[in-house]
């Protein structure tokens, strides 16, 4: 039996990708999510993704349905998790395979882009969401475990905050990541053996005291991989 009969020996499942988008807006984590219009799960919110097309690259599957469901363009993509329990969609036999991001509000504008399919796109609080279709729950769940996992090792902010920041800023973004304080003095010593700032030697000038104003160190590229839409 040559491979090809071998192939055509068992049945092919759908491939579909889903797209997990975070972003802090008014010391708020937030996910981007779509209201779906037809069913299975007409008018439940959901993560926006689809189907992988057949000669379609799993990266420019996401960026494409991310494109067409939510008007999102050039982001950091980072592949999470492949989701492959046979039940986790009605219509048959489909496994996903979900990226993540973080992305800046204020540099992105999410808006229905006349698909059908689609009835609104949202920023929603994490903490709290509304009730989401598929096992869209679980993979937002473990994309945020990731996120707050990547806090203790690497780099993460360098799309939430701007290009220069305080530490006190930084410290609020990981509170806001993580949802709960952190003590100031451990944070700051945490942050000094990271070795992931670079001081400008400038100050941030207000009401409140001047304070030093940090941007991240250059560094190799990230696991975070810009993918552009438009060829």
């Amino acid at each position: 039996m040559d491979y090809m009969s071998e192939l055509d020996k068992y049945p092919k499942p759908a491939m579909a990708v889903d797209i997990v988008i975070f972003t802090i807006i008014d010391d708020i984590l937030k996910v981007l999510l779509i209201k779906r219009g037809r069913n299975p799960y007409a008018g439940k919110w959901c993560l926006p993704g689809g189907f992988v097309l057949i000669a379609e690259s799993l990266e420019d599957a996401a960026l494409r349905e991310l494109r067409e469901e939510t008007n999102v363009k050039d982001v950091y993509l980072g592949q999470l998790y492949t989701f492959g329990n046979p039940k986790r969609d009605s219509r048959g036999r489909v496994i996903s395979v979900a990226y993540y991001a973080l992305a800046n509000h204020e540099k992105i504008s999410p808006k229905i882009t006349g698909d059908e399919s689609i009835k609104n796109v949202e920023w929603h609080n994490v903490n709290k969401l509304p009730e989401l279709g598929f096992d869209h729950k679980e993979i937002l769940e473990y994309a945020l475990k990731r996120l707050r996992y990547k806090l203790e090792y690497s780099v993460v902010g360098l799309e939430l905050l701007p290009e220069k920041f305080t530490l006190t800023q930084l410290q609020k973004m990981y509170e806001i990541i993580l949802n709960e304080p952190i003590d100031k003095r451990n944070f700051r010593k945490k942050i000094s053996t990271m070795n992931f700032l670079e001081d400008t030697e400038e100050m941030k000038k207000g009401s409140h005291r001047p304070a030093k104003l940090y941007t991240f160190r250059k560094m190799p590229a990230s696991k975070f991989k810009k993918i552009k839409l438009e060829k």
